[in-house]
C-alpha cells in the first residue's frame, strides 16, 4: 500500500496488517512461535532473522509510513542506530556527525568507534558547509539528527543529502523527534531513516523498540550485520508496536498543537529565560523547518530564569511527570544534563549548548490550559 495513494492515518491503520483467515478477527493475529518448519516452505522463518510473520508485517508498515522500500525493527533505538552506522563503516573509515546529537549516539561514537579503527568528527555547527568541510577521502556516512535532542536545532536535509551524493556516501538521520507524520527524509534524498519506536511509534511509554527504513539494498546491508548481532523484537512487542502505530497520526497532530500553545506561552512568561521550538517564529530554523516538515512536533525545551531552581519546578509539577524518554501520551519533562545527555562531559554538554538547567518538554495530549496552569502553579511556588 503505496503512502502516495493513502493518508497517514490510513496507512497507520491498515499498512502491513496481517490477515485472520480463520476467525476473520479485525486486528492482526499474533504469531509467537519460535520455532517454524524448514522443509517445503517459502521462508524459513527464525525471530534473531527478521522474518517472523509479525516481524515481516510491521516492516511492511514501517517502510510505508517513510516512503522506503523496507524496512527492520530492533530491540531498541540504539539497537537500530548502532546496526545501522556498523554496516557501512568498517575499520579506516570516517564518518562525519552532525554537532548537536542524542547523548546515546555520540556516547556509542565516542566510546566504541576507536576500538572497530572507525575515525569520526563532529561539524563545528549545523550549516551544509560544516558538513562539507570535515569530508575525507575515507568518509563513508553523514549522520544528523533533526529536530535535534534536546535544543531542536535543525538541520537542512536536503542540503546534507546532496552532499552526502556528491562523494558517494550514505546518508542516514535520526527522525525520533519529527515521526513519520511530521517529516520524511526519504522524499528529501536521505539514504537510510531512523527511529526509536520506543518514542512517538509506540507512544504509551511501554514499549521499547527501534527501526531502520531504507532501500532493499541498504537494508539488506543492514540485515547481514543485524542477524550476527542479534538485537532483533519478540513478536509480542513487534505486535504491540503495530497496535500502537494505528494511532500515532492523530496522537502526534494532538502533540504538535499541545506543542505550539505551550512554546507561545512559554515564550511569554517572565520567568521563562529561553524555549527552544522550531514552531517559534523567533526560533532561528524556524522558515528551514517549515520547509521540510509538515508539523513541529511534541518536543520543546525551555530555561527558566537562572535564580530560580530547576529541580524545585519539577518537583513542583501535578500532571506533567519528571520522568526519562519522551513522546508518549502524557506529558514528562527532564534534565537532560541528569539523564539523556548525563553521559557526555560537562564540556561536551556546554560544547553543544546544554545548560544544567536545560528541560525538556515532552507535551503529551492532555487539554493544554491544564499544562499551561500546572507550570504556572509551580513556578509560583519556587519564585
Amino acid at each position: 500500500m503505496a503512502k502516495k495513494n493513502r493518508g497517514i492515518n490510513t496507512i497507520c491503520t491498515h499498512s502491513g496488517e496481517l490477515k485472520d483467515n480463520e476467525f476473520k478477527g479485525a486486528v492482526s493475529p499474533l504469531y509467537m512461535s519460535t520455532s517454524y518448519a524448514f522443509e517445503d516452505v517459502e521462508v524459513k522463518r527464525y525471530p534473531r532473522y527478521f522474518n517472523t510473520p509479525n516481524q515481516q508485517a510491521l516492516s511492511i508498515k514501517m517502510a510505508a509510513l517513510e516512503n522506503g522500500e523496507a524496512a527492520l525493527i530492533f530491540g531498541s533505538g540504539m539497537a537500530a542506530v548502532s546496526t545501522a552506522l556498523l554496516a557501512f563503516l568498517h575499520k579506516g573509515d570516517h564518518v562525519v556527525l552532525q554537532q548537536t546529537l542524542y547523548g546515546g549516539t555520540s556516547n556509542l561514537v565516542v566510546e566504541e568507534f576507536e576500538k572497530f579503527g572507525i575515525e569520526y568528527s563532529f561539524t563545528k555547527d549545523l550549516a551544509p558547509s560544516s558538513f562539507e568541510s570535515e569530508v575525507r577521502e575515507n568518509t563513508k556516512v553523514i549522520y544528523i539528527e533533526t529536530p535535534s535532542n534536546p535544543l531542536l536545532t535543525i538541520t537542512d536535509i536536503t542540503a546534507v543529502a546532496e552532499i552526502a551524493k556528491q562523494h558517494g556516501l550514505v546518508s542516514m538521520i535520526d527522525n525520533t523527534f519529527a515521526s513519520p507524520v511530521n517529516q520524511n527524509p526519504i522524499d528529501l534524498g536521505i539514504d537510510i531513516v531512523l527511529h526509536s519506536a520506543t518514542k512517538y511509534m509506540g507512544g504509551h511509554s511501554d514499549i521499547l523498540a527501534g527501526t531502520a527504513i531504507a532501500s532493499e539494498k541498504h537494508i539488506d546491508t543492514i540485515f547481514q550485520l543485524a542477524k550476527n548481532l542479534g538485537g532483533s523484537l519478540s513478536d509480542y512487542t513487534v505486535w504491540l508496536l503495530e497496535r500502537s502505530l494505528k494511532t500515532m497520526g492523530i496522537r502526534v497532530k494532538a502533540q504538535n498543537e499541545n506543542a505550539q500553545k505551550l512554546a507561545e506561552f512559554l515564550e511569554a512568561h517572565p520567568d521563562v529565560s529561553k524555549v527552544y521550538y522550531p514552531g517559534l517564529k523567533s526560533h532561528p530554523d524556524h522558515e528551514l523547518a517549515k520547509t521540510q516538515m509538515k508539523g513541529f512536533g511534541g518536543m520543546l525545551s525551555f530555561e527558566l530564569r537562572e535564580e530560580l531552581d530547576f529541580s524545585k519546578f519539577q518537583k513542583k509539577l501535578n500532571l506533567i511527570k519528571p520522568s526519562m524518554s519522551l513522546a508518549g501520551v502524557e506529558s514528562t519533562i527532564l534534565s537532560p544534563s541528569l539523564t539523556s545527555h548525563g553521559l557526555l562531559t560537562p564540556e561536551e554538554r556546554e560544547k553543544q549548548g546544554i545548560k544544567d538547567g536545560l528541560l525538556r518538554f515532552s507535551v503529551g495530549i492532555e487539554e493544554a490550559e491544564d499544562l499551561m496552569e500546572d507550570i504556572e502553579q509551580a513556578i509560583s511556588q519556587i519564585v
